[in-house]
């Protein structure tokens, strides 16, 4: 049967990962864009994911679009992505925070649930380490 009628939204994400991470060893593409690569994954396998993304930006430029913690934790610059759909119209804004290492642990805190619990803060902590 087609991967797509046999595997989950999970499965099919890591499969994209592994294709592009093979690719991307054998071409020279310069940039390579993961959007929600890892829907439906969580814990120690985004984990997983977002070390295998950052081996893969060792060589290439990564763009990652991700709700994901323990992904966003592995970039070595964050952008947090803000839309807005009050008005007529939708806006979306861009702020770069990876240059304040309080803003990323803010951020992270805040992907884990709540920006302002201790033990949110901690664990944001702990993810970036000394990156």
């Amino acid at each position: 049967m087609p991967l797509s009628r046999i595997a989950s939204s999970g499965e099919l994400a890591r499969v994209m990962l592994a294709l592009k991470t093979v690719l991307a060893a054998i071409d020279d593409v310069p940039l390579l864009v993961f959007d929600e690569v890892d829907a439906n994954v969580g814990g120690e396998i985004g984990r997983i994911v977002g070390e295998k993304m950052a081996d893969i930006a060792a060589k290439h430029q990564v763009l990652c679009v991700t709700h994901l913690p323990q992904v966003a934790a592995q970039a070595t610059n964050h952008l947090v992505v803000t839309k807005d759909q009050s008005g007529d119209r939708a806006s979306v804004a861009i702020e770069p925070i990876h240059t304040s290492r309080k803003q990323r642990v803010g951020e992270l805190a805040r992907m884990l649930g709540d920006r302002n619990a201790k033990s949110a803060l901690a664990h944001a902590e702990e993810l970036l380490g000394k990156k």
